[in-house]
């Protein structure tokens, strides 16, 4: 049976010590009084309006000390959080809310217009409205290490979100993984300004950073400049963030008037950090350490040192301590070192599968090991290295992208014959999608028309800012889309 509260711990140890500040506000939480909300919360949840162990609550906020709150609540009750990309269309929100079949929705009030477009009728609280007060005392449920803590959802290669089940089991092994790998102590800081809606914005450095006792700002917005001044002013030791992130704190016009003495190191992920942009900040003192990860595992899973960065440029690493792995080819089987095959991870930080989705959980977990899609290789000095995305994904300003849920919605028009979405290269968000579509005899659509639609019903990062019209789009030999030939036009 498993009983760990994280926070409940560290009030008890360093019950002084601020846990969270929040940017915008300033307004700050020791862990003491936060596990003191996060009891009160935890006692209306489960007491006034009915939640228990396995139900879910779907937060449609951006991050703030009540969020972290909440994740408390789930530590403590078993309930299940469940975070909403704000940035998603009504129709996606709901699929969602179908999906998960969520108990309450606490809506942010900001995004008041947005929940009220949604048709599902799940009730529904505002966090700005939760009730004041903070509780000594609260009978922790017992439960189990494989029970869910989140349920984070992905964009499906399907064209259908899968909800990856992230369990206290998980939480505890990538914190440690992560705390063994970035050497982090009670002693250390950092700036989240990562959406909680993705596992980055709470397990790459939020939840290790709880787990041991350390300090957290937590920043609603990414905002370079901001950052900047931020990292002076906390004296922060460590920062997360994606290559679009890096590049545009590289162009901020204080860039070098910062001091940024405190920083140990810079964790990127999402993409690998062109070489340019990593002598820039080398050049200000500030060592960068890449790796790779992924919400259904970890999703902390390697990291290259900060003294390989440009010895090792490219390479996402080494795994951490204890991730198993293997690279393995079409028949499941070992690929020699330095040959390309998939990486397949095994071991306490792998999700047990996707929310109420059979099927998709037996495609991905085989044998033991979650088959990533990723292709990698090797080198003799046991770095790997990215070489393909086995699925169609990019990423886009670090927002994972599926072709396919992009190309159904625009299939949905009755102008549009055949539609294929690849990643090209953009200067500011690294890749954006470009649409190649053939239409129906004698029918017309615009560019714009298809983009108002898309907007309507799809994330804006997913909207594609290319459209192109063929007559016909290509295709391989086996009559699919060519989406390789795609991809060099």
């Amino acid at each position: 049976m498993y009983r760990k509260d994280w926070i409940a711990k560290w009030a008890q140890y360093s019950p002084d010590k601020v846990a969270l500040k929040e940017s915008g506000s300033g307004h700050q939480i020791t862990y003491k009084e936060l596990n003191k909300r996060a009891n009160y919360l935890a006692d209306w949840l489960t007491r006034d309006l009915g939640l228990k162990k396995g139900d879910r609550l779907m937060v449609l906020a951006e991050h703030c000390i009540e969020y972290v709150a909440l994740f408390s609540c789930s530590q403590k009750t078993g309930i299940i959080l469940v975070p909403v990309n704000y940035r998603l269309a009504p129709s996606e929100i709901d699929y969602l809310i179908a999906d998960s079949a969520p108990r309450v929705l606490i809506v942010e009030r900001k995004f008041q217009e947005l929940a009220s477009s949604l048709t599902s009728k799940v009730p529904r609280e505002y966090l700005e409205s939760l009730p004041a007060g903070m509780l000594g005392e609260y009978t922790v449920e017992v439960l189990d290490e494989d029970d869910p803590v989140f349920i984070l959802y992905t964009s499906g290669s399907t064209g259908f979100p899968k909800g990856a089940i992230y369990t206290h089991k998980m939480l505890l092994w990538n914190s440690l993984n992560t705390s063994q790998s970035l050497e982090i102590t009670p002693s250390d800081h950092t700036i989240d300004c990562m959406p909680p809606f993705h596992t980055g914005g709470w397990n790459v450095l939020l939840t290790p950073m709880l787990h041991r006792g350390a300090s957290i700002v937590l920043m609603k917005k990414f905002d370079p400049e901001r950052v900047l001044q931020l990292i002076d002013e906390e004296n922060t030791n460590l920062f997360m963030g994606v290559p679009t992130m890096l590049k545009m704190m590289a162009e901020s016009s204080i860039f070098n008037d910062c001091s940024l003495a405190s920083i140990r190191y810079f964790i990127v992920g999402g993409e690998a950090l062109p070489l340019d942009v990593i002598h820039l900040w080398h050049q200000r003192g500030v060592k960068i350490r890449q790796g790779y990860g992924l919400t259904e595992v970890g999703p902390n899973i390697t990291s290259l040192h900060q003294d390989y960065a440009e010895q090792k440029i490219g390479s996402i690493g080494v795994p951490n301590f204890y991730v198993e792995y293997a690279i393995l080819d079409d028949t499941g089987q070992p690929v020699p070192k330095g040959e390309v095959g998939e990486f397949c991870l095994k071991g306490p930080m792998v999700t047990p599968g996707y929310w109420r989705n059979k099927e998709a959980t037996e495609q991905s977990i085989v044998s033991g090991y979650f088959h990533t899609g990723d292709l990698v290789k090797e080198d003799r000095d046991g770095f790997l290295y990215m070489v393909d995305r086995k699925k169609c994904m990019f990423i886009s300003g670090g927002e994972n992208v599926y072709p396919t849920e992009v190309e159904r919605v625009i299939q949905e028009l009755a102008e549009v014959n055949e539609a294929a979405v690849v990643g090209v290269s953009d200067e500011k968000w690294g890749e954006v999608g470009k649409a190649y579509l053939s239409l129906r005899p004698n029918m017309k659509i615009t560019a714009e028309q298809i983009k108002a639609h898309c907007k309507a019903k799809l994330a804006g990062f997913k909207v594609p800012k290319h459209i192109e019209f063929m007559h016909e789009i290509p295709k391989n030999g086996s009559g699919k889309i060519d989406r390789k030939r795609l991809s060099g036009l």
